[in-house]
Parts: structure tokens; sequence; C-alpha cells
């Protein structure tokens, strides 16, 4: 396994955990996914025909049952006055032994959360227990965002927006097809997708506030013990508005929260002029795929050797953000040739 996919998976534990506690009311509305295996296999069938419709190619994910599988745990850590740029930012040291009570104790003097996910992509993951007695906007959810990473090869930063843009509205179109526009299955997962899209941009908004905190103290404008008396109660107004449990919300979890909206409100934006086509949009972005720049060739450019280094993930990821934007202008005007 890869350093950079054991830190996916690592974030994806937490991203899953955050997600799934910012749901509990949401859930109280949900329909549970059908239990009998013949019903969630079907259920899997057709979501897996919907992605073929929308451009997908086809996965190995979610065929089987694994009923001895355990929930995948991992603990990130990281300075307090740190705000790590995104889940692959080096400031944030993800262990994937550690218990709770261990987790907790690497935070003593830093930012910790330890958290589980049910399942995980790109690694032919079957279904497991806890997908199955999930709701069936966190089932849908998982399915087709995890199918997702099977279809792309961009960064990370890009990629888990990307993919989380594209199941929301999935999951919504599935749902209105497969149940019906007015059943409650199609309700609960409109509901899920709507305040998690809301969530996203309330992300990037307290992400931003919390680093110009942190810059006023690196300015030396504020002493560390200002600082960390100033963040509580922008932590605790962002908790509320992000919908997570009161005193949970720290470094590691709004930064790799914002792996998956830091570029939300571009893609949005590209899906808008593509015509809000589904199946456009995932066609064009496999086209950026292609056209984007090599790993090496932004190393070179950026004169760096470590994947792993910040300076290279921002600069990779601002060179796929070119691509989608120079992409978008040859869509955008052959379009207006035809």
């Amino acid at each position: 396994m890869t350093d950079r996919f054991r830190t996916r998976i690592a974030a994806a534990t937490l991203a899953a955990s955050l997600a799934a506690g910012c749901a509990q009311l949401q859930e109280l509305f949900a329909p549970a996914v059908p239990g009998i295996p013949g019903e969630w296999a079907a259920l899997i069938e057709d979501v897996k025909a919907y992605e073929e419709r929308i451009g997908f190619v086809e996965t190995h994910n979610f065929y089987d049952l694994n009923e001895e599988q355990a929930l995948h745990a991992f603990c990130g850590v990281t300075p307090r006055l740190t705000l790590p740029y995104s889940y692959e930012d080096p400031a944030i040291k993800w262990n994937d032994t550690a218990s709770e009570t261990e987790c907790l104790a690497l935070g003593r003097d830093a930012d910790a959360f330890r958290g589980t996910v049910e399942a995980l992509g790109e690694v032919d993951t079957p279904v497991t227990p806890a997908m199955i007695t999930s709701k069936i906007d966190r089932f849908l959810y998982l399915v087709i965002h995890e199918d997702c990473h099977d279809q792309f090869e961009l960064p990370y930063g890009i990629e888990e927006a990307l993919c989380n843009f594209i199941t929301y509205r999935a999951m919504a179109a599935f749902s209105e097809q497969h149940f019906g526009a007015y059943a409650s299955e199609s309700r609960a997962v409109r509901r899920y997708a709507d305040v998690q899209s809301r969530i996203t941009r309330e992300t990037i908004r307290y992400y931003n506030l919390l680093e110009s905190l942190y810059a006023r103290h690196a300015r030396g404008e504020l002493s560390a013990d200002e600082a960390l008396k100033a963040r509580v109660p922008l932590l605790r107004r962002a908790e509320r508005a992000l919908d997570w449990n009161r005193g949970e919300l720290n470094n590691v979890g709004i930064a790799t929260d914002m792996t998956y909206s830091r570029h939300y409100p571009l893609l949005e934006g590209v899906h808008d002029a593509l015509g809000r086509d589904l199946a456009r949009t995932v066609a064009f972005f496999k086209q950026v795929d292609l056209a984007k720049p090599t790993q090496l060739a932004v190393m070179k450019q950026h004169r760096t050797t470590d994947v792993h280094s910040l300076a290279f993930i921002r600069a990779y990821e601002a060179a796929v953000v070119d691509t989608i934007r120079r992409e978008l202008k040859r869509a955008v005007s052959d379009a207006a040739k035809r």
C-alpha cells in the first residue's frame, strides 16, 4: 500500500466518521438499507447500471459481502496552531494502529482525531455489515463516491471534491428514477445531498477564518496563548455551522474536510457551464485526466523531488486547476461552433 493511498484511507476514515456524525438528524427520517441480501444486491446492480449511464466504467467494488470486514480506523494528529492544507499535508501525522485512548494521548499537546469508515474504494472493496445497517442516503453515497474514485487519476485534492460533487447529484438523480420523486428514500437522499453541499461551503468559510487567525500568530500579532484562546469561540461557531459534536472540531478535521471542499465551487461552475449534464461532466473530467500534466513535469517545473511535500501537493493541484479551466474554455468554444 502506497503512503499516498494510506493517507487517503486515513482521511476517508475521518471524513466518513464526521459525515456520519453530522447526519444524525437526517437519519431519523432516512429509510434503512434493505436488509435481505437479494434486495441490497439488486439495489447495487441498479446503482451500477445508473453509473454506467453517466459514463462510469465498471468497478470491482461492492459485489461481495464480507461479514467479517471490520471498520477501518485511523488517528490523525497535528499541532494546534498549524492549519494543514489538506489531509495530504505532512503536517498531519496519520496513525493506523492507535487505539482511541492512544490517539487521544497523542493529542495531549496537539489536535487529534480518531475515526472509522464503513468501506473504501480503489481496493475492490466488498459490501460490509456497517454499510447494510446504515441508512439509504449514506449507503448510496458510499457506493457512488468510492466507485467514482476508480474513474479518475487526479490529485486527491481535486478528486475528492469532484467525487463528492458527482455523488451528490448522482444519488439524487438515481433515487428519483429508482424510488420515485416523492418517495421517502428520495426525500432523504436529496436532504443529505443538500445539507452536505451547504456544509462544503461553510467549511471553506471557517477554514479561511482559522487560517487568518493563525496567520496573525505567525506574524507576531498574537501570542500562542492569545491565538489558542481566540480559536475556541471560532471553533464552537464552526461546529454549529458544520453540524459537528461540541468539542470535537479541530485542525485535523477541518483540514480533512477542506480537501473535499476547496475546489468544489470550481467544479460546480464547470457542471453549470456544461449545461448541468452529469454524463457530460463525467466525460469532461475524464478528458481533464488525460490532458493534465504528469507528476514528473510538475516536479521538474517546481524543482522538487518529493511527491509527498506540501509544495508538490499544492503545485500539482494548481496545475490541474489550470487544465480544467483551459479544457472548459475549449469545450464551451467547441459547443458554440456547433
